[in-house]
């Protein structure tokens, strides 16, 4: 899915926002995310690997937190409140102490008025020092950007300096990590420095939400963060602009390129200028956290929604037969079948239906295979027009480059001059998390909602915390509108099964996770990795795609 924002009528410039892939898919199942054929951004190779190291801060960043919090509940267990803030405050050369920059707001979310340490009391001593972290209640979990399923369970503190003090707790992939969604999600660096100090890692004993600064780490967050803050300027094969930054994943994440890019690209194109940015997935996914997060979060009103199908899928969500990653196609996709592409039209439908729902008109872009035939592609474009589309385009880009796309290129720019509808959000965000849940599972087609105990439980904490006003970020599977991979088309009859949720306060969003869905992807029988490697000869990276 794609979205097009702009700021007046006539093409003149245009720029594209895209997500930084992560080194998961690039080195186990899906590949590389650069485009293909004549359609990608070069060069491919520093696209799809460190590029300028912006998740590998983002790692970095998580896992300075997450050690922060497994020594700070350490050292409380361990000290006096007396030698705890000795520690935390200590004098200086001269014999004076002061509290650091980041302690004065921890004074004052605790109700101290006092910025001189000396004058504390020992009740107020012990308010301020000790966090009194509940590690039953830790949200925040390690991270790092490769796929890896034997570390989504772990347990941590096993040697025998920690004194016995073992958490279990889990790896998640580092596009997964909030700090990614804060990146995506911010509008400056200010804005950053208050996201990155607001993310709430779990609670006190007495129930009170711990934040990143109040383990008096916001400033260095931001520190190791405040060179990802710029987006990254590559180019097309045909040198239009390409921004890069922030990398979320759609099924795990809110799956958007970052506000910042979008704001820089609409500068520079101008009053007449078109910014394409991307929404990964389908209605259901990207386009909802799109929308519903963050259109929210940057005031931005998009007039266009480009939505992509193939032959290929549809016949899929037809009915036609499984698709296996590294298995050969079957024939079905191969050869003519119009019937079975109509019969899986339900769901291109389903996902126009979704997305008109938000006020902009839809364009349909049908990627054309060299298989594909004009019956089943004359199907697609019928489908897409009855259910409402603004246009439908069949799109050869990947084969011709731009020239494959100058028909979609002037859809575009009819709908953009014809939109007028103002932006719709799904749901308001004043109503309560499971009301908010409710309707975006409605958008599924679910018939409701269940939740576990422990989605139970954090809904309540959350609610009393003062979260309940945030939007929903749905963790869910890519592969259906259902919590179902295997449930293809449009699915009835289901109840959505939410197993658990975290609160990602500082990107700004509550997280529920729906079904089996993992925050740690695993690596498949053959992983792409097997064809990759170095030209030792000339440096150039083979196989990667």
């Amino acid at each position: 899915m794609a979205l097009a924002l702009r700021t007046s009528l006539i093409l003149v410039q245009v720029v594209t926002c895209l997500r930084q892939p992560s080194q998961g898919p690039t080195f186990g199942i899906k590949g590389g995310a650069a485009g293909g054929g004549y359609s990608q951004v070069i060069p491919m190779e520093e696209f799809n690997l460190h590029l300028t190291g912006d998740i590998h801060a983002i790692t970095a960043a998580n896992n300075l937190l997450a050690a922060a919090i497994d020594a700070r509940i350490f050292h409380e267990a361990t000290q006096s409140d007396k030698a705890l803030f000795n520690r935390l405050c200590p004098a200086n050369f001269y014999g004076k102490r002061a509290f650091a920059k980041v302690m004065l707001g921890r004074l004052k979310r605790v109700g101290i008025e006092k910025t001189d340490p000396n004058q504390l009391t020992p009740e107020e001593v012990k308010k301020f020092a000790r966090l009194d972290i509940d590690p039953e209640t830790i949200t925040w979990r390690r991270v790092m950007d490769v796929n890896d399923r034997f570390l989504r369970k772990v347990t941590i503190g096993q040697g025998s300096e920690e004194k016995g003090m073992t958490r279990e707790t889990g790896f998640d992939i580092s596009v997964a990590s909030e700090i990614m969604a804060v990146l995506a999600l911010t509008t400056s660096l200010a804005d950053m420095r208050e996201r990155l100090g607001k993310m709430v890692i779990g609670s006190s004993r007495a129930g009170d939400p711990v934040t990143a600064d109040d383990l008096g780490l916001g400033g260095a967050l931001t520190v190791l963060m405040k060179d990802a803050i710029h987006p990254t300027l590559m180019q097309t094969l045909e040198g239009t602009p390409v921004f890069v930054h922030a990398g979320p994943f759609a099924n795990i994440a809110h799956g958007n390129s970052s506000i910042v890019a979008d704001q820089i690209a609409l500068k520079l194109v101008g009053s007449e200028g078109f910014v394409v940015t991307e929404a990964g997935f389908g209605a259901d996914i990207g386009t909802e956290k799109f929308f519903n997060i963050k259109c929210r979060y940057s005031g931005l009103t998009p007039q266009c929604a480009i939505i992509v199908a193939t032959v290929r899928a549809l016949k899929m969500h037809g009915g036609g037969p499984e698709v296996v990653a590294g298995k050969p196609l079957d024939l079905a996709y191969k050869s003519e079948n119009v019937e079975l592409v109509r019969a899986g039209c339900g769901n291109l439908v389903k996902h126009i239906e979704n997305t008109r729902a938000y006020g902009v008109n839809v364009i349909v872009a049908i990627n054309m295979f060299s298989t594909d035939t004009e019956a089943e592609l004359g199907a697609v474009k019928s489908a897409a027009l009855d259910a409402g589309a603004f246009d439908a385009v069949v799109c050869t880009h990947y084969a011709h480059g731009g020239e494959g796309a100058v028909e979609l290129g002037y859809a575009v720019q009819r709908a953009c001059e014809r939109h007028s509808a103002p932006l719709k959000f799904l749901y308001p965000r004043e109503i309560s998390i499971k009301e908010k849940i409710a309707l975006i599972a409605k958008s599924y087609g679910a018939d409701g909602v269940e939740y576990s105990p422990e989605a139970e439980k954090k809904i309540e904490i959350y609610s009393r915390q003062g979260f309940s006003n945030l939007p929903i970020c749905v963790a869910k599977t890519q592969y259906s509108f259902s919590h179902q991979p295997e449930r293809k088309g449009v699915p009835k009859g289901f109840v959505l099964p939410i197993r658990d949720i975290r609160a990602s306060v500082g990107a700004g969003f509550i997280y529920p996770l729906v079904g089996t869905m993992s925050t740690m992807p695993g690596l498949p029988t053959r992983p792409c990795f097997y064809d990759i490697d170095l030209d030792l000869a000339t440096g150039k990276v083979l196989g990667l795609s």
